[in-house]
């Protein structure tokens, strides 16, 4: 039985930006973050980001997961296992092969109770499936951890969390409500694609995995027909709470097709940015300041497109004392606490269910037969 009060828990994160796994410890009861502890990183290698290439969009039936899921287990393993001992749960998202909640559902590749097993530590995941069962989006799931923030940095107006990983999404948060589930506290959903396509561009045109720094990007120009034709798409026409997965807009790469490799950076990444300020129209009330995690707060250019379309300041999380690269790990550590404490991780203004709802399953590591 897990021990009352605030308790260290180890979080892990695959994002669809495909570069690795980050792990990181949280002090935290489930209300409050108490502490933040230490984090590591384990960066896929080349051949290992092509096995979930190959798995992308597949369901578990699929001819590439199997293969797909034992790699993302074992990377998750070694990261994990220097830290586990100091943890009494671990919350083991995995990585999402295939996102489609008003179909199939959601689909991360992973077995939460093998690594259970091999950590010696309870371990939380399949976070999202219960909320889409039960009418939600399943996404985004970082929403409660981000009221959790809020308060931790001491925001007192609204407040900004916009992730740029594979996909882009944002919570809109106001830290003077009760609590995370409460009508007024928090807006999540997934603002469009922000880093995918234009790594998906330069693995296929010049074999490097990103755009560093957005140097590429900074030597184009923005094809304004192609982002016109992008903003046409329907999914900035929905309401929010909604949710993408990371191949809905792989079209992008066939409209920049004939342009340079410098425009077609330009373009793609100006593309992240103007779904965001879409994504602005929906804000209940104008934010403070806007707060960037993930790959994309350090891309030069994509931070200065930003600047150019929002109202409020944009500044990546490391100003407000937080760690963008371990952001996410972090929100799975604390959503793991939630999970065991029966506390909801997601409710109808985040991912649309019907009421606050608690997601995941636990897993016990068995003791072997005597």
């Amino acid at each position: 039985m897990m021990k009352s009060g605030s308790i260290w828990a180890l979080g892990a994160m695959s994002g669809t930006s495909l570069d690795g796994v980050d792990a990181a410890l949280v002090l935290t009861d489930g209300h409050r973050i108490e502490a933040f502890g230490d984090t590591a990183y384990r960066p896929y290698s080349d051949d290992e980001r092509a096995v979930i290439r190959a798995a992308l969009g597949q369901w578990p039936e699929g001819i590439a997961v199997s293969a797909a899921a034992r790699m993302v287990e074992a990377a998750h393993e070694e990261v994990l296992a220097p830290l586990a001992p100091r943890a009494a749960l671990v919350g083991f998202h995995g990585q999402t092969l295939a996102h489609d909640p008003a179909g199939r559902g959601t689909h991360q590749a992973g077995d939460g109770a093998r690594l259970a097993q091999h950590l010696d530590r309870p371990v939380v995941w399949d976070f999202r499936s219960s909320d889409v069962q039960l009418g939600g989006q399943g996404a985004p799931l970082a929403p409660f951890f981000h009221f959790a923030c809020a308060r931790w940095i001491g925001a007192r107006a609204p407040v900004v969390f916009l992730n740029l990983g594979g996909v882009g999404n944002l919570t809109w948060v106001d830290p003077a409500q009760p609590a995370p589930e409460v009508p007024g506290a928090c807006l999540a959903f997934d603002t469009g694609p922000a880093n995918a396509p234009v790594n998906d561009l330069m693995t296929e045109r010049l074999g490097v995995s990103h755009d560093a720094s957005g140097g590429l990007a900074a030597e184009g120009a923005v094809d304004e027909a192609v982002i016109a034709r992008f903003l046409d798409h329907p999914y900035f026409l929905k309401l929010p709470p909604k949710s993408l997965d990371r191949n809905d807009f792989h079209g992008l790469l066939g409209m920049v097709a004939d342009l340079s490799d410098a425009n077609a950076a330009a373009t793609l990444t100006f593309a992240a940015a103007a779904a965001v300020g879409r994504a602005a129209e929906h804000f209940p009330s104008p934010p403070e300041r806007i707060l960037v995690t993930g790959g994309g707060r350090r891309n030069v250019t994509l931070m200065a497109m930003l600047d150019d379309v929002l109202d409020a300041p944009v500044a990546p999380v490391e100003d407000a004392g937080l760690d963008g690269d371990m952001l996410e790990a972090q929100a799975f550590a604390y959503l793991a606490v939630r999970v065991a404490r029966g506390l909801p991780t997601s409710c109808p203004s985040t991912t649309g269910v019907g009421a606050a709802v608690g997601g995941g399953q636990i897993s016990y590591p068995v003791a072997p037969a005597v």
